[in-house]
């Protein structure tokens, strides 16, 4: 089943901004079954989430954080993406973080926010705990940690990769928008309409994957292009296919890097006629849209491709203690 977010849902979304998102208590699961492996959800001191868990193996698992786009929960945006499937035959875990009504009373990430942008503040501080809690838990490869959204969350996803590349080693995001492109509600609806520009001093660099719909009325597609310029610099070679996927044709530009032996450090995958909604989902919940690339299993080959660098790069390892101080 296509469907796509509704703007004016976006808007109210927009203009939820409770103050706390915490809730509190001893770490608590409930099972909600899966054909494959586990899907349980749970609780902990930073929020609620549910979380799926592979069939087990001897290696350690490699972990995507997912963060759903506005009125989603997390088992709907596991049902729409198929993620679990596709994560179970890539061998990953993933963490599906669920938004406070108290925190946006539709759901929506707050990326928009200042409080919200910034490393140890707000909602990344949040998230990036959660991500250690389940990191510390499980049999996870610390190097193999990445973070992915759609919409709103595709933003927050954005996010969390600018604050946290000791965390995160690539990002992903779906029909979303780059960091430093909004401070209020009102620059947050200007950015969707394809209004204002990336500011910044030099790039990300961390490795991120875009999907982006040319027909999408919600998120205006030049945001895609946006994020690319977010996070490539100028020592990159582009080149473009034209790769036809699920029964939809897309634009797909990797940029590599000139002095990497031409490692691949980003994809923007333009997707022709799609709309606001998860290419090539599995139709079984709202925001996703059957045909096109398989954005899910596109991305995990991207993740697989892009571990953090080794410790000895500088950029240490970042402790559950650290993020909540």
């Amino acid at each position: 089943m296509a469907a796509s977010l509704n703007p004016f849902t976006f808007w109210l979304g927009l203009s939820g901004m409770a103050s706390s998102w915490f809730v509190s208590g001893a770490p608590a699961s409930d099972a909600i079954g899966s054909t494959r492996g586990s899907f349980t959800r749970g609780v902990c001191a930073e929020g609620t989430y549910t979380l799926f868990l592979p069939p087990r193996s001897r290696r350690p698992l490699s972990l995507l954080v997912m963060l759903h786009g506005c009125s989603q929960t997390g088992e709907e945006f596991a049902a729409a993406t198929a993620m679990n499937d596709a994560a179970a035959d890539a061998g990953f875990a993933v963490l599906y973080p669920v938004q406070s009504a108290r925190a946006n009373a539709h759901l929506c990430w707050n990326w928009f926010q200042p409080s919200h942008q910034q490393r140890g503040r707000g909602e990344p501080a949040m998230l990036a705990a959660m991500t250690l809690s389940v990191v510390d838990a499980h049999c996870i490869d610390r190097r193999r940690v990445h973070v992915a959204g759609l919409s709103a969350g595709g933003a927050m996803a954005a996010v969390m990769g600018e604050a946290y590349p000791d965390i995160f080693a690539a990002v992903g995001v779906h029909s979303g928008l780059a960091t430093q492109v909004a401070s209020d509600a009102s620059t947050a609806l200007a950015a969707m309409r394809g209004v204002g520009a990336v500011s910044r001093e030099a790039p990300t660099g961390v490795p991120t994957i875009v999907f982006h719909g040319d027909a999408d009325d919600t998120v205006h597609p030049s945001n895609g292009a946006r994020l690319m310029e977010a996070c490539v610099g100028n020592n990159v070679v582009i080149d473009h296919q034209r790769i036809e996927e699920g029964g939809r044709e897309s634009t797909r530009t990797r940029y590599k890097n000139k002095t990497q032996g031409g490692a691949v450090v980003a994809e923007h995958w333009s997707v022709h006629g799609g709309r606001h909604a998860w290419s090539g989902g599995s139709g079984k919940a709202p925001f996703t849209d059957e045909r096109g690339p398989d954005a899910s299993a596109r991305m995990l080959q991207f993740f697989k491709a892009h571990p953090r660098p080794s410790e000895s790069d500088g950029r240490g390892s970042t402790n559950l203690r650290d993020v909540r101080g």
